[in-house]
Parts: C-alpha cells; structure tokens; sequence
C-alpha cells in the first residue's frame, strides 16, 4: 500500500479505505484516524470522553502498517476499553455526584412541584419518563454554571481581577479555559466532581487572569489561591473516564 506522504484528496482516500479495512478488525469502539505530520511513531489511545480509539500516523507511514499496527494491539485496546467506567444514564434510579455527593434520581409525582429540585440526597425530577434524561441534564449543567461562576468572581476579586464572562461547554479536552478578554469557559461536568476539585480548576483559570502562561509566577498564584493542587489534580487524572460517564 502507498505511504501517505501529504494531506489533500489522495491522503484523504487513503485513510477512508484504512477506515473501512479496520471496521474488520472490530475493535469494539469508534475508530478515528488522523495523520499528524509532526508525529514521530503511531500513536494509539483510548479516549474516555467519547469512548472511542484514536490511531495517530506520522507523515510517510503506509496505512498498511498503520493496520498492521492496530491488530497487533487489540489485546491491549480491549483492555482499556473495559476498564473505562460503565455509563450511568440519566435514569430513575441512578445514583449521580452532584459536586461530589450522591444523589439518586427519583421520578416526582407532585405536579405542583418545580421540574428538578435536589432534595435529601435525591435529584426529583416531574414529569414524563421521556422528558427526565434532558432535565436532569439541563439543571445539572445551569447548576454547574452558577457555582463555577461563583466561585471564578470570588476568587478574581481576591488577585483584583474582573471576569467577564463564565460559560459552560460539554468539552472533552480540557476542563477550562481563560480567554485574553477575561472570559472564562468550564466543562459543565466538572458539577460531578468533589468541592475541592472544582475549586481548584476555578483557582488554575482565574490565575490566567494575571498570568496567561503556566510559568513560575502563574503556578505560585495558584497555589495562594488553593492551598493543595496537586490533590484535585491527581483525582481528575485519575477520574476523568468517570466525569465523563454520567448522562
């Protein structure tokens, strides 16, 4: 098989017809596959958010070998896969963190009451079955929203600075960021993860405030504003196929 020496119709044909011989080789996930002209080596990963394998080939690699190379490793891509967290849907039922506690989700028959509420331990959700999923998640996400939001203004007003904005987003590479303008933009499904976890991604974007790089000086400012992080960075790390799992 020819090597993909350059992106462009040719490059693009090449990789569709690696697609559809690597369907063959079931691997039990999603498959994409990109070149990457800096790349060194294939790269392989498994990627928790969308629960789906990623094959990265250098410039130059015959897609033949790029095959060659994913069968040799389906022992070992069948292995992350089933140590990735089982989904847990939004369902009656299912127990779901909010900010790091459990909350089971339960059907509310009260027609009078408000369409989600957190109430001792409990998300209570009115209304038909077909509509709970979508509420569930809506109110999770605008809950996100307000507490990032929060916290992101308390902590600018103690480095004297000024957000202008706080979003959310359902991002799969980063849990935040921090634009030149002052606007701040979070994962919603940072709401799952324990207070001290969700203090400490508000701390690391409200640095960039003052610091848009992660030199010395941004580092040490993060560290006036949360004590520990390596803590809540070791525990999303270690948890972040799991954040991804709820809904």
């Amino acid at each position: 098989m020819a090597p993909i020496r350059r992106t462009g119709r040719n490059a693009a044909a090449l990789l569709d017809d690696l697609q559809r011989r690597a369907q063959a080789l079931d691997l039990g996930a999603p498959l994409a596959i990109r070149v990457n002209p800096r790349a060194r080596r294939m790269l392989l990963r498994v990627d928790a958010a969308r629960r789906a394998v990623e094959l990265v080939l250098p410039r130059g690699v015959a897609p033949g070998l790029g095959l060659d190379f994913l069968a040799a490793k389906r022992g070992w891509i069948s292995a992350r896969l089933q140590n990735l967290p089982a989904a847990v849907p939004f369902v009656e039922g299912a127990v779901i963190p909010v900010l790091g506690v459990p909350h089971r989700i339960r059907r509310e028959r009260d027609p009078a009451a408000p369409p989600v509420t957190l109430v001792d331990g409990e998300i209570r959700v009115r209304g038909e079955p077909a509509h709970l999923a979508r509420r569930v998640r809506d109110h999770l996400r605008e809950l996100g929203r307000r507490e990032l939001a929060a916290r992101s203004h308390r902590l600018a007003e103690r480095i004297g600075k000024n957000v202008k904005r706080v979003g959310v987003r359902d991002t799969k590479s980063r849990w935040g960021s921090c634009s030149s303008t002052g606007n701040l933009s979070y994962s919603w499904r940072l709401v799952f993860a324990p207070e001290a976890v969700v203090d400490y991604v508000v701390a690391h974007e409200v640095a960039h405030l003052a610091e848009l790089n992660h030199g010395p000086r941004f580092w040490r400012l993060v560290a006036a504003l949360v004590p520990d992080s390596a803590g809540p960075r070791a525990w999303l790390k270690r948890h972040r196929g799991r954040l991804f799992s709820y809904g």
